[in-house]
């Protein structure tokens, strides 16, 4: 249990009917008339859904023990996707729904951060920013300019995103995990 006086971004809650919400935002609010109160955005662990939901000054809410470790992921075994444990090289099965987006970009021995709640793993979270190799575009053609327009291409993971007209097929590039979009090219 803590006080809504005591949130903190990140902080994970158990409300109605025991369901996970993390805080986005907080702010403490005194009125000059009234009481203070505290003004929160809730984003829904599981489902990704963003509320915003007012708490009394003091009230007290439950919090949640998630335990967030820094994983490796291994390998795909048919649906599952096998994590392990950098520091006690446990093995942990995760389900696509959980994996998630995060699918698009994970290539064996990539480092993720799971978050567990009772021995369930919630959600991955991927770095900002990952490096791929381009597994397929259309070649690029002289005097393509990078405010010249797009073009699709195929990543390893097998991922499709935008890349500039002058990219070409086995480039290495940086791509934002969290929209999927092309950050630029990676030096050799």
């Amino acid at each position: 249990m803590a006080s809504t006086n005591d949130l903190k971004n990140g902080m994970v809650l158990k409300l109605d009917n025991d369901q996970l919400w993390s805080v986005v935002e907080f702010q403490h609010v005194k009125p000059g008339k009234g009481p203070a109160f505290v003004r929160t955005k809730l984003k829904h662990v599981l489902s990704g859904k963003v509320v915003d939901k007012t708490f009394n000054a003091g009230t007290k809410v439950e919090t949640a023990n998630v335990d967030k470790r820094g994983m490796q992921f291994s390998y795909k075994d048919g649906e599952q996707f096998v994590f392990m444990d950098m520091d006690t090289y446990d093995q942990l099965m995760i389900g696509p729904e959980v994996v998630g987006d995060a699918a698009k970009y994970l290539l064996e021995g990539f480092e993720a951060l799971v978050a567990v709640h009772e021995g369930a793993p919630l959600y991955i979270e991927l770095p900002a920013a990952v490096e791929l190799v381009i597994e397929f575009t259309e070649p690029g053609l002289q005097g393509d300019r990078s405010t010249g327009g797009s073009k699709p291409a195929r990543l390893e993971t097998g991922a499709e995103i935008q890349v500039p007209l002058f990219i070409n097929q086995g480039e290495k590039i940086k791509v934002d995990t969290r929209d999927g979009s092309y950050l630029g090219r990676v030096n050799k």
